[in-house]
């Protein structure tokens, strides 16, 4: 299956032009430690294309969080190549890859990183301020906007302090989304949420992705891990699996045209 998915998604020796939405080369992340250097990725090639919905599951201390920092360009790779939609990223100076995230990508951490002297609709248009995305008029009326999508909007004048955990993960949500960005990348969204809330926060992620959002989860949730479309193993810094999961109908039309064709001679088991 490993195989199937480098021929479809071109996770072998990548080609010089960036051809897909995501593009990881090669890529390495080692941190010194007092008993030596540490590989937390080791040489990662890995494709996404625009509107699919992956899951990054994997042991603890496997490297998930490290991808998604990678990929969100808050940590910066010892060596290899990122493209996002055809832009090396891995270029990118502190300043420049705050601007260019702000504009293309939301970022929900697992632990909410709200800012506590901020209301709840402040941290929403914070990202909208940072960015001067929106007039201000805009920005307040978009962020209230995205805490009733949320279900938050009774809390918006509270303090984070103020409001319960779940409530909180949903505040992350609503941030994550103030600039309306193309992909979300998300380090495990419901891992401090109960199975109801984080069963409601996932039908949110799956409204997302019908619209045409890229979403990349890392997740210790296994049953939220069987329903996203396409799912990523990682184990001591390297991909050693990857299964569709949804299967063939969640796909788009591309993509499902390559897939069938490439299994018609093969017996294909999701999983």
């Amino acid at each position: 299956m490993l195989r199937l998915f480098q021929s479809l998604h071109g996770n072998g020796a990548p080609t010089d032009k960036p051809q897909h939405l995501i593009e990881l080369r090669n890529v390495v992340k080692a941190y010194e430690t007092d008993a030596g250097d540490f590989l937390a990725l080791k040489g990662i090639n890995l494709t996404i294309d625009q509107g699919e919905f992956v899951g990054i599951i994997g042991k603890s201390g496997s490297g998930k969080s490290t991808l998604i920092n990678m990929l969100t360009g808050i940590d910066r790779p010892t060596s290899g190549e990122i493209y996002i939609n055809k832009t090396g990223i891995h270029r990118f100076d502190e300043g420049q890859m705050a601007r260019w995230r702000g504009r293309n990508q939301g970022v929900i951490f697992q632990f909410f990183q709200l800012l506590p002297t901020l209301t709840v609709i402040e941290n929403v248009m914070l990202p909208m301020d940072f960015c001067n995305m929106y007039n201000p008029r805009q920005r307040q009326e978009r962020a209230m906007h995205l805490l009733e999508l949320v279900d938050v909007a009774a809390q918006a004048h509270k303090l984070p302090t103020q409001i319960s955990g779940g409530q909180q993960q949903r505040v992350a949500i609503a941030r994550a989304l103030a600039n309306d960005p193309p992909m979300v990348m998300a380090d495990e969204p419901t891992g401090n949420l109960d199975s109801r809330t984080a069963r409601q926060v996932f039908a949110l992620f799956e409204k997302l992705v019908a619209e045409g959002k890229t979403f990349l989860m890392v997740t210790h949730d296994d049953d939220l891990a069987k329903q996203v479309t396409r799912t990523i193993v990682i184990a001591d810094g390297e991909i050693v699996n990857e299964w569709l999961v949804k299967a063939l109908p969640t796909l788009s039309q591309e993509l499902l045209v390559r897939v069938t064709r490439q299994l018609q001679a093969k017996n294909y088991a999701p999983g």
